[in-house]
């Protein structure tokens, strides 16, 4: 792979170069891993167009729903601990969850997106994210659209709290704590994998531009029925709620600020090993990249497949991807990781971050 490797990496680096110099894109970092071994690791452009400061491989970026990896894998890292069961009740650790029929919500049927509480009240808030408790609260009372595992229903919001409380309950301590402590300080990427922000890495954050997102959700929010009861329009997951400072410094776990490189080593060492650490067991492995739920989902309509925390897709691969252009992707038959992220948030751009993965997944397949 090492001629491979030279070769695709100079191929990523054009790729990326060319979309920063026709001003498509602001900056981009791509990453990849294979077989525990970094074989891309390309960043181009600026963090901050209207300062000029660079892109740099370890300039944390909002990625938003990709963040919902750093959330998942948090709960296969205390499952493997022995710490946490998927099929452990919500309302077990998180009594007050069972209200209106819910005691029977699994964090199973959490990770699968089949738990039945999608929705968010209309009139939610940027300043209501901020308040740990509130969401809980709000969550614990809602009415439940559907028994547990009757419908796929992407929770896009609610996924993070669902899945943080009980960690926190669990374990004590915020998921941003836990994913710091568990997961980022192992593999040597502490500043490269939030859920919470703490306030003094704020100013290495990318600046977002939007390049065509919020328009996408206000075409989404009027042609999808079902749109804004999962996002609604104060909190929908674009540039503008990812650029708030307090939202960013909370911990909301549906979305994610995370550089390309850590995200590839994360996905790295959870089908296999990276410098003495693995995440998980082989045993486990085979439960996350394996198909647990699929049909129709009702929030966009679309043919779906869910494991457990990662969607399946048919080439192999389980992951997550962000609105705007962003995604973390594992190929456990292949070896390899990739993940890819940007700071203009584009749609109905080609999505060239898809793109990236697509060249990267090809090209290693053609050299097995």
């Amino acid at each position: 792979m090492t001629d491979t490797g030279a070769g695709l990496r100079a191929e990523v680096r054009s790729t990326i170069d060319a979309l920063v110099d026709s001003g498509r894109e602001a900056g981009v970092q791509v990453a990849a891993y294979r077989h525990g071994r970094l074989i891309v690791n390309e960043t181009a452009g600026t963090a901050d167009t209207a300062t000029g400061r660079p892109l740099t491989a370890d300039t944390p970026i909002f990625s938003a729903s990709t963040g919902k990896s750093l959330t998942s894998t948090v709960v296969h890292v205390l499952a493997e601990q022995g710490r946490l069961d998927y099929d452990l009740r919500l309302a077990d650790v998180w009594p007050e969850f069972a209200r209106h029929g819910k005691h029977t919500v699994t964090l199973r049927h959490v990770l699968t997106h089949t738990a039945g509480v999608p929705a968010l009240p209309a009139d939610v808030t940027p300043a209501d994210f901020t308040d740990w408790d509130r969401m809980c609260a709000m969550i614990a009372d809602a009415v439940p659209r559907w028994a547990p595992g009757e419908q796929i229903a992407y929770h896009a919001w609610t996924y993070g709290w669902l899945v943080g409380e009980v960690v926190r309950r669990v374990t004590g301590r915020r998921i941003s704590t836990v994913l710091a402590e568990e997961v980022a300080a192992p593999l040597g990427v502490p500043g490269e994998l939030f859920l919470g922000v703490p306030e003094a890495d704020l100013p290495r954050l990318a600046t977002l531009e939007d390049h065509g997102l919020a328009d996408l959700m206000r075409f989404a929010s009027a042609n999808l029925p079902h749109f804004d009861a999962v996002a609604p329009p104060a909190v929908r997951p674009d540039g503008a709620i990812g650029s708030r400072p307090e939202v960013l410094r909370a911990d909301v776990p549906a979305v994610g600020t995370l550089t390309a490189r850590a995200a590839a080593r994360m996905f790295a060492a959870l089908i296999g090993e990276v410098d003495g650490v693995r995440l998980v067991s082989d045993q486990r492995l085979r439960q996350l990249g394996t198909v647990a739920v699929r049909g129709v989902e009702w929030v966009f309509g679309q043919e779906t497949a869910y494991g457990l925390g990662y969607a399946i897709d048919d080439d192999g691969s389980f992951g997550t991807s962000g609105s705007g252009g962003s995604l973390a992707y594992a190929y456990p038959g292949l070896g390899l990781t990739v993940a890819a992220t940007r700071n203009r948030l584009g749609a109905n751009d080609g999505d060239p971050m898809e793109g990236l993965r697509v060249l990267i997944r090809d090209t290693v397949r053609a050299a097995v």
